[in-house]
């Protein structure tokens, strides 16, 4: 098969990397893909956002199969356009694609079908957001209603903070993602990831993850698109990820369905567990990122025939074979993020790190000039690995993270700690 991999981040190589373990993968195209998938693949430029550039550089590069990593492309249509045109692909179509594009209309779902999640009050007039603030108090959860890149939720520990929040979105920072907000209750207790095949009808569980969304060490600092992740979660036990299925996922699926926009890719549910219990948090209509990077190292090659399941309706024919073992990444970024943070630097050392099935570095913003490896974003390597423990994978990872020759650069050093 051709296989056309939409995308330039850590999540897009760690998928560009899974699929080229599979045999039936004869040739992988990335777009616009980014420095570590240039080895691996053929980088192409393209604006990925465009169903008709896409689907015309499909029919130009004969591809039978296109993965759609980022949430862009799916708000803007760009899966309708390639299955209206005959070409397999994995994601959803915009209308389902609203279920991250706009927090207001998942919680409209989750409402219809009593799926467990956080109280909450949307505002298009800042005034009246402030209104409610006020009458809440904090702790409190102010969030950008659009796509913000994983950055337009602010958890309110004060009322000024929330109020704050209030003038940063309706004041432009976020762009049109923030012309409205989604006010939510503070929910208490531990955050993990769940993720699960749907093809329209069949929801087939592929594996869970926790990823630390602050900056600092702790749990500290402002939130970031993910400083790192592990997988399996432990706080998510079988017992949970089944009531999750059976009261949030399931419900909203057939609601979806019943709506006439089936849903069709990998639904990513963020989910709060207290005492038992998971509520949601929010869903993503894409596969997390870092959490991805775990995932794909755990999966291997079978992701290729999951997702070509999922995109052709056969997800009740597969199961999902998983080995006892766990993985962590890394997240290295550039020194200010996710602040302001300087482009440019060298990164050297990456030579020195083994590349096998317990140990990768994805590239997240990097590019190649002049036989050198450039840092080009905030988020920038996720230097990843496998082991029979988290404490094996946590050890391997951090051994990769010392061969990195890059001052320019920071991570946390304490990814895991809630399960270790």
């Amino acid at each position: 098969m051709n296989i056309l991999v939409l995308g330039s981040g850590g999540r897009e190589h760690a998928l560009a990397w899974a699929i080229m373990q599979n045999p039936k993968c004869d040739r992988l195209i990335c777009a616009p893909g980014n420095a570590g998938m240039a080895e691996i693949a053929t980088c192409a430029a393209l604006d990925i956002t465009s169903g008709s550039a896409v689907v015309g550089f499909c029919e130009e590069a004969a591809i039978d199969f296109v993965v759609i990593g980022p949430e862009a492309p799916l708000a803007a249509g760009v899966a309708d356009r390639l299955r209206a045109a005959g070409i397999a692909c994995f994601g959803p179509s915009a209308a389902a694609a609203r279920l991250e594009a706009s927090k207001a209309f998942t919680k409209e779902i989750c409402a219809a079908v009593n799926a467990p999640t956080a109280g909450y009050a949307h505002f298009t007039d800042a005034e009246a957001a402030r209104a409610h603030i006020r009458a809440q108090g904090a702790p409190i959860v102010v969030k950008a209603d659009g796509l913000a890149a994983g950055k337009g939720v602010i958890v309110a520990m004060t009322e000024a903070e929330a109020l704050d929040a209030i003038d940063t979105m309706f004041g432009g920072e976020f762009g049109a993602a923030g012309a409205e907000v989604v006010i939510e209750e503070f929910m208490e207790g531990e955050e993990a990831s769940f993720f699960v095949l749907v093809d329209g009808e069949t929801c087939l569980p592929i594996g869970t993850a926790q990823d630390h969304k602050r900056v600092g060490e702790g749990d500290t600092g402002p939130n970031t698109g993910g400083m790192g992740a592990y997988s399996p979660a432990p706080v998510l036990t079988d017992a949970i990820a089944q009531a999750a299925l059976d009261q949030i996922i399931r419900p909203t699926m057939a609601e979806m369905a019943r709506r006439g926009m089936p849903y069709q890719g990998v639904l990513y549910a963020g989910l709060m567990i207290k005492d038992g219990a998971p509520r949601l948090v929010e869903y993503n209509v894409r596969f997390g990122d870092p959490e991805c990077q775990v995932l794909m190292m755990r999966l291997g090659a079978q992701a290729l025939d999951l997702m070509l399941a999922c995109a052709e309706g056969r997800l009740g024919d597969v199961s999902v074979n998983w080995a006892d073992d766990h993985a962590m990444t890394v997240v290295m970024a550039a020194k200010g993020y996710p602040g302001n943070y300087e482009k440019g630097s060298v990164i050297k050392g990456l030579e020195t790190c083994p590349e096998d099935s317990q140990h990768m570095v994805f590239h997240a913003g990097t590019r190649a000039e002049g036989g050198q490896i450039i840092a080009a974003g905030g988020r920038v390597l996720n230097v990843t690995a496998r082991g029979r423990t988290l404490a094996q994978a946590r050890e391997r990872a951090y051994d990769m993270v010392e061969r990195i020759d890059w001052p320019e650069g920071f991570c946390r050093r304490d990814i895991g700690w809630r399960a270790l």
